[in-house]
């Protein structure tokens, strides 16, 4: 990634994180306290028209590890 793509890319998040400061302090929350297995992710979706969509995942184990290498990979 070139600098200046990063410099966007990090323009783009502080225009997201004053939009949806909730949202990033919700985010802050449950990754403190963790997820743990068996828990229930659910997300829903709501057009300007009013359609709704909605998606649920149990946590396994595997999407457990999962993160844990994503997070190592950070290091």
């Amino acid at each position: 990634m070139n600098p200046m793509e990063i410099l966007q890319l990090k323009s783009h998040f502080d225009t997201f994180k004053n939009n949806h400061p909730k949202f990033l302090q919700f985010v802050s929350v449950v990754a403190s306290k963790g997820i743990p297995e068996g828990s229930v992710i659910e997300v829903t979706v709501e057009t300007p028209d009013g359609e709704k969509y909605n998606a649920n995942m149990r946590v396994l184990q595997s999407d457990l590890e999962l993160i844990q290498k994503l997070k190592n990979l950070k290091k």
